[in-house]
């Protein structure tokens, strides 16, 4: 009687568990289908979006051709933006966070009240204040200008994320340290950074997204035709030509391919990085 019990259970037990994964697969393919129809529809012969087969069976690739040509230089931008912002926003929020978290500062928890708070601040608003201002330094039209407005949102994200995670490292480590006569500076870069690797590189991998996905800055602060990054010039193209849907999904494509390959290669760090600093 037991053993039979036990089969049932584990024959209900196999049951859930392999609708579970149906079920995954099927949420997954609704959610994957629009990045599918893109790559279908951009190796259309004729680009047509409505009455496009399933599959792309005689795949055309003259518009990632037109695509290059006519792209390739708001792609380079979105790739100069966003790879800046990274380094600018990982020079900032890496010893802010070990300041914060690890040395003995006055008034900590109200610096990240503050950093919070500017997280609920509308980008609009902030780019506007920000439109004004390099009217008068002459920041418009440059690409440190536009990397230090990515900036402004990706710096207190990074605070906030490396705070949580170096507050639970060990403060034995430091104190350990402190003993062989390491200065701040000496903890900060032989112990603090190792340790963080997961966290630096999940605030990296982030930014870049939001760098790479920006719109709301780069159509304020740029207006020149060879400054735009590709999520502007993307929005221009639909606008002034909607009927070759091959090109404008083909570069949609490639707008995607960077943000696909980042978070392939870099999930474990990110599953890491965000685990970590919740756990004890």
């Amino acid at each position: 009687m037991t053993k039979v019990n036990y089969s049932a259970r584990t024959f209900i037990r196999r049951r859930r568990k392999y609708f579970k994964t149906i079920l995954g697969l099927m949420f997954m393919a609704i959610f994957l289908f629009p990045l599918y129809w893109m790559l279908n529809v951009s190796l259309q012969p004729r680009g047509v979006a409505i009455n496009s087969p399933i599959f792309p069976i005689h795949p055309d690739f003259s518009g990632y051709k037109i695509a290059f040509l006519g792209q390739g230089i708001h792609l380079r931008n979105s790739l100069i933006n966003s790879s800046f912002a990274v380094l600018v926003i990982l020079l900032i929020s890496t010893p802010a966070a070990f300041a914060i978290s690890k040395l003995k500062i006055r008034g900590a928890n109200v610096y990240l009240l503050l950093i919070l708070v500017s997280q609920m601040i509308p980008g609009i608003v902030i780019a506007n204040s920000l439109y004004s201002l390099y009217v008068k330094i002459h920041l418009l039209n440059t690409f440190p200008g536009i990397i230090l407005a990515v900036s402004t949102v990706g710096v207190p994200f990074s605070i906030l994320l490396m705070t949580g995670f170096m507050r639970n490292i060990s403060r034995d480590i430091m104190e350990a340290a402190e003993m062989d006569g390491a200065t701040p500076f000496r903890m900060y870069r032989s112990i603090i950074v190792p340790m963080s690797r997961n966290v630096i590189i999940t605030s990296a991998v982030f930014t870049f997204l939001f760098a790479w996905g920006d719109f709301v800055y780069s159509v304020t602060l740029i207006s020149k035709q060879s400054m735009t990054p590709v999520t502007v010039s993307l929005y221009t193209y639909i606008g002034t030509d909607n009927r070759s849907w091959g090109p404008i999904l083909a570069t949609a494509v490639l707008s995607s391919l960077p943000a696909i390959v980042l978070l392939i290669s870099s999930q474990k760090y990110i599953r890491a990085g965000v685990t970590a600093g919740s756990v004890k």
